[in-house]
C-alpha cells in the first residue's frame, strides 16, 4: 500500500463515525484530492481482494471501515461488538455529580439530586462508568463512588482534569436553557 492510503487506513480505523472527504483530503496537505480518491480505491480494493472481515463504505457523508454485512449477525449474537447505550438525564446527571465529587456516597448525591439515586448508581455501576473506590468513615461506613476508566473512554477524557471546570459548565448550561444542579 502507498504511504498516503495507509495514512488514510489509520485515521478511518481511529474514528467511531464516517469521515467526510474534505476531512482526509486535509490529512495529507501535500496530496491532492486526486491523489486521496485514488487511495482510497487503492485501500477499498486491498479489503476486498485480500477478503479481509472488514470493508471501506462510502456512507453517512463519509468513509468509514465497517465489518462486513456477512459478519454481522455472528458479531451480534457473540456481543464482541460493544455499543455504548444513551444515558438518561438522571443517570447523566447522577454521573456528573460522582465525577466532580468522588469519592461520594449515596446519601450526599441524594441530598444534591433531591431524589433517590439507588437504581440510578446500579445502572452507572451495571455498565462500568462508576465502581466503589472505598468506604465513608461516617456512620454505618457508607459505599463511596468513584468513576472508572471506562467513564474516562466513553466520554474520550484522558483524566478527571480535563472535564469541563465548574463554571464553565455552568456557562454552557445557561446557553443551553438547561437548569440542571451543577456541582461546585
Amino acid at each position: 500500500m502507498t504511504p498516503l492510503a495507509k495514512l488514510l487506513e489509520a485515521a478511518l480505523f481511529a474514528a467511531p463515525r464516517p469521515i467526510p472527504l474534505t476531512a482526509l483530503e486535509a490529512l495529507d496537505q501535500e496530496s491532492s484530492p486526486a491523489a486521496v480518491a485514488a487511495a482510497l480505491d487503492e485501500l477499498r480494493e486491498h479489503y476486498d481482494v485480500d477478503g479481509h472481515g472488514v470493508e471501506l463504505v462510502e456512507q453517512g457523508g463519509g468513509w468509514q471501515i465497517l465489518t462486513r454485512a456477512e459478519f454481522a449477525e455472528a458479531i451480534e449474537r457473540a456481543q464482541v461488538a460493544v455499543r455504548p447505550h444513551k444515558l438518561s438525564a438522571a443517570a447523566l446527571e447522577t454521573l456528573a455529580i460522582v465525577a466532580y465529587r468522588q469519592p461520594i456516597g449515596r446519601a450526599e448525591i441524594e441530598e444534591i439530586r433531591g431524589v433517590a439515586v439507588g437504581s440510578v448508581l446500579k445502572s452507572l455501576h451495571e455498565r462500568n462508568l462508576i465502581d466503589i473506590v472505598g468506604r465513608s468513615e461516617g456512620i454505618g461506613r457508607p459505599l463511596l463512588y468513584g468513576t472508572t476508566p471506562q467513564f474516562l473512554e466513553q466520554f474520550a477524557l484522558r483524566h478527571l482534569e480535563e472535564l469541563p471546570r465548574a463554571d464553565e459548565l455552568a456557562i454552557a448550561l445557561r446557553g443551553a436553557g438547561n437548569t440542571a444542579v451543577v456541582p461546585e
